[in-house]
């Protein structure tokens, strides 16, 4: 009877302890949905669609947790060994660029630390009989170094859009990078960090709070890859959305370019979430669904009419294509002496 209670007494005293922290997940709520805009993830499709991943032997999320606390968001193809999108907030930024090494993600390689780490690290090679771990499924250092492409690691979640030094260090992880071509980063992609950067700290006041959302993503190449490994992607794109208490609107907006080299200075031109999202649904996303980053309060008025009106057309459609499916008699009943209810 004795072993019987001290057993329940176990079971109970694990039933109150917090649950273990997941940093590749199933769902990114509820560890990182904080990340999201109302908790919303985008919507990719055949990719990411209601929160759920498609291919999930493919693509793996990833809440980032950096000294025990979660920094971002990501979704990683373990394909083409590149982010699809990391999704952090601005709350404001430090200065300063740290000098650590780039990380890599255990748990992708099934080596169960749930943190980053670097490849090289001491608990990493423990778990793996003390030899550095084979790398199969996201890139490393070794396919940046010595590349003679031009190519950096480019950040997703900038460097200097992190609030403090531990977040700043959390960015170096290479799931959180793509091969960019190096003037392309140091060019019109960092001017553009810059600029947005600025404008959040601006108008992203919600009762004096700088607080946006912001989402950056990586739109993979056919076949073009870097050391025959990782892919290297043709564009990157960024959007941003927050509310300003002040103005009572929500703000919002989004810049797209191509990775290549730049031999000019280049600035790239703001564009509508609106035609960020036709772009990558015609780059990248194509077939069934629609492309979402954020919820629909970001975008512009004109825009959501335009929602509105298609997806009026698209019940419209399917209405027709029911009663025309139904032709003029059902079961031999006459039109005039049937109803037929069809909700719009």
């Amino acid at each position: 009877m004795m072993g019987v209670l001290n057993h329940l007494s176990t079971l109970l005293l694990l039933s109150l302890l917090p649950p273990a922290l997941s940093h590749v997940v199933k769902r990114f709520d509820p560890q990182c949905q904080e990340f999201f805009m109302n908790g919303t993830t985008p919507n990719l499709p055949g990719v990411l669609v209601g929160g759920t991943v498609q291919k999930q032997k493919r693509y793996k999320l990833i809440c980032q947790l950096f000294n025990n606390i979660y920094r971002f968001a990501t979704l990683y193809d373990t394909t083409n060994r590149i982010p699809v999108f990391s999704a952090y907030t601005f709350t404001g930024n430090t200065k300063g660029r740290p000098n650590d090494p780039w990380m890599i993600e255990p748990q992708l390689e099934d080596i169960d630390i749930k943190e980053m780490k670097t490849q090289g690290d001491k608990k990493v090679k423990e778990l793996n009989n003390n030899i550095d771990i084979r790398v199969d499924h996201q890139a490393v250092d070794a396919d940046y170094k010595n590349n003679r492409l031009g190519l950096d690691r480019g950040h997703l979640f900038p460097c200097s859009y992190a609030p403090d030094d531990a977040a700043k260090r959390s960015t170096f992880t290479l799931t959180n990078a793509v091969p960019q071509a190096s003037s392309f980063n140091n060019g019109s992609w960092n001017d553009m960090e810059c600029r947005v950067r600025k404008s959040l700290e601006i108008n992203c006041k919600n009762n004096n709070k700088t607080e946006a959302y912001v989402v950056t993503g990586a739109v993979p190449s056919f076949n073009n890859k870097l050391k025959e490994r990782v892919n290297i992607p043709s564009h990157l794109w960024t959007a941003f959305c927050c509310y300003n208490s002040e103005k009572d609107k929500w703000i919002a907006g989004a810049h797209w370019g191509e990775n290549k080299k730049e031999p000019e200075k280049k600035v790239l031109d703001p564009i509508t979430l609106a035609k960020l999202y036709e772009k990558l649904l015609k780059e990248h996303y194509h077939g069934d669904g629609v492309v979402e980053v954020f919820p629909d309060q970001c975008l512009e008025d004109k825009d959501k009419d335009k929602k509105d009106k298609k997806n009026k057309k698209s019940k419209k459609t399917h209405c027709q294509d029911i009663l025309k499916q139904k032709g003029d008699d059902v079961q031999g009943i006459p039109n005039k002496r049937r109803k037929l209810v069809v909700e719009l």
